[in-house]
């Protein structure tokens, strides 16, 4: 599952809302990666693009995503996965952010729930279709 996460480059393939995403660049010490991409996300007359930094730690099992520049004052994320098996694991999931005008956050603040819960599904039928063929 980490790695199914870790693969940013694919999630404009699965991910709803996920116009598009660059990878700007991709560096490589050890257990640890990281990625700076620029995503691009739209829902109905609402399109935003932003960059974060996105940090693998393959050792520890963690995906922290930090953001740079967009739409939010800021945007924190954080991946950790805990092996429960030799093929399963649980899945802890954090965000946090606050958008840079108030106007936008009115207008995105309940529909970003619902892009959560549906990036949530998301992953979870991507993983069905990887995992269990």
């Amino acid at each position: 599952m980490f790695e199914l996460v870790a693969d940013v480059e694919k999630y404009p393939e699965f991910l709803p809302m996920c116009e598009k995403l660059i990878v700007r660049s991709h560096h490589k010490k050890g257990d640890r990666e990281r990625i700076i991409a620029d995503m691009s996300v739209a829902y109905k007359f609402i399109r935003e693009s932003f960059t974060s930094q996105v940090t693998l730690d393959h050792e520890n099992l963690e995906i922290n995503v930090e953001y740079i520049d967009g739409p939010f004052r800021y945007l924190e994320n954080k991946w950790n996965f805990v092996e429960t098996g030799n093929s399963s694991c649980d899945i802890h999931f954090a965000i946090d952010y606050e958008f840079k005008s108030k106007a936008l956050g009115l207008l995105m603040g309940t529909m970003f729930e619902l892009v959560f819960s549906r990036f949530t599904a998301a992953f979870e039928k991507r993983a069905d279709k990887i995992y269990n063929q």
